[in-house]
């Protein structure tokens, strides 16, 4: 059936409204629309959100299939209300060409729940000496965007320089993993009162901080886009907030799991709170929920970092760093940024799709829920309340830090461009 009638939904939070989507457009938002030759869905007391953007993902795949691949990926975005992801370049091998970026573009394609976008790295092998083939990767089918060496920093204050130069020409942007490699040598978790007491190596706030300070005045003397990936700490807020205040061209993300989690659950030695950047204080989750309220900080990202069992379960010090986020951060938003009257679902809307598709240039994403826009949509069931159960995730990896935690809000529907990806909570 082509047309699809979203009954009584509330449309970004607001008074309650029809939404008709026939083929892969909506056609019609009103009241009292007619349903006939449509399905319905009665979608009263919910929430109608346009498809979740994720500029931050990792899907492992080419390289590591045994932590996630496209198709588990996509599944797993799908199950969490995103329409598009952004796919990070630390696969092996590194899509630091344009051959590779097109196959994950082109598994993208295949899978069906989700469009994949591809991040190319910034540098060969992502291993901060040399730019990689940035223009052949725009060029490409892919049509590459954005540029990262994320989960290493770009250190080199010259080839930051020419990343941020050359991306100029075809208004891309270079998102950096702000972390000053010397100041995090042996570093476990965040440095600071924990850290101390329980003699792990300190991971200082201002490693991140430092490198921040220095891309943003880049960014501003060579005229070009910078985008920080995952912010974690109240100083890098106070940074770019400043360099906002300059006209400086920088956004910056923040991720589900440091606007909740502090560096205080590492007391469990549980590995599963290990990720990068790490857990940091309670001053600094408030922070940044205050940041990404008035707008500091522009999206949400999730980071998600899948991992087989193996790379997790075990001491602290071997454990991989990471966590899945893909199903899990719209509740962690609501969570925090909602239900504590931080952010209407209008704001939610902002932060996690059309601000988050402006940035990565994701075409038909991030687009307003009228007439004549792609029907690519989120159904959210906000007044759910649940427990997680990591045994239910699409994702291939179960590496959740909210396992068992009573989480509020869930996606019941995704369209993607008009086609059902999730129905009832159920992957099609």
């Amino acid at each position: 059936m082509s047309k699809t009638l979203i009954r009584g939904a509330k449309v970004l939070g607001g008074d309650p409204q029809d939404v008709l989507i026939d083929g892969a457009v909506v056609e019609a938002v009103g009241r009292n629309l007619p349903a006939e030759g449509a399905e319905v869905v009665e979608a009263d007391g919910k929430v109608l959100l346009p498809g979740l953007v994720d500029l931050h993902t990792h899907l492992r795949e080419p390289g590591r299939e045994d932590s996630e691949t496209v198709l588990t990926g996509t599944r797993a975005a799908a199950s969490g209300g995103y329409t598009n992801v952004f796919a990070m370049a630390n696969t092996f091998p590194v899509a630091d060409t344009a051959g590779v970026v097109e196959q994950i573009w082109r598994l993208g394609q295949e899978s069906g729940y989700c469009d994949v976008q591809p991040i190319g790295a910034v540098t060969v092998g992502l291993e901060g000496a040399k730019l990689a083939e940035l223009g052949a990767m725009h060029e490409s089918a892919a049509g590459v965007t954005v540029f990262s060496d994320d989960g290493k920093c770009v250190h080199d204050a010259v080839i930051m320089r020419r990343a941020l130069e050359y991306v100029k020409a075809f208004d891309g942007v270079v998102a950096q993993h702000a972390q000053e490699p010397r100041l995090t040598e042996g570093a476990q978790m965040n440095e600071g009162v924990v850290s101390a007491e329980l003699g792990l190596g300190g991971w200082p706030a201002v490693a991140e901080e430092s490198v921040i300070a220095r891309d943003v005045l880049l960014a501003e003397h060579v005229g070009s886009r910078v985008h920080i990936c995952h912010l974690s700490t109240a100083g890098s807020v106070e940074i770019v907030r400043w360099a906002k205040s300059r006209g400086i061209d920088v956004t910056a993300e923040v991720t589900p799991h440091h606007l909740l989690l502090t560096d205080e659950l590492v007391r469990s030695y549980n590995p599963v709170y290990k990720v990068n950047p790490p857990l940091r204080t309670e001053r600094d989750v408030m922070a940044l929920r205050e940041a990404l309220a008035d707008g500091t900080i522009d999206i949400v990202a999730t980071d998600h970092a899948p991992h087989p069992h193996e790379d997790k379960d075990c001491e602290w010090a071997a454990a991989a760093m990471g966590m899945v986020g893909l199903e899990t951060a719209l509740s962690v938003v609501q969570e925090t940024m909602v239900d504590t009257g931080l952010l209407d679902w209008a704001g939610v809307a902002d932060r996690m799709s059309f601000k988050p598709a402006q940035i990565g240039q994701a075409t038909g994403h991030g687009r307003p829920v009228s007439a004549g826009e792609p029907a690519n949509l989120t159904l959210v069931e906000s007044a759910y309340r649940g427990q997680v159960d990591p045994a239910g995730f699409a994702s291939r990896s179960r590496n959740t830090p909210y396992e068992g935690r009573e989480l509020p809000g869930r996606v019941t529907h995704t369209w993607l461009r008009g086609k059902a990806t999730l129905v009832d909570g159920k992957l099609t």
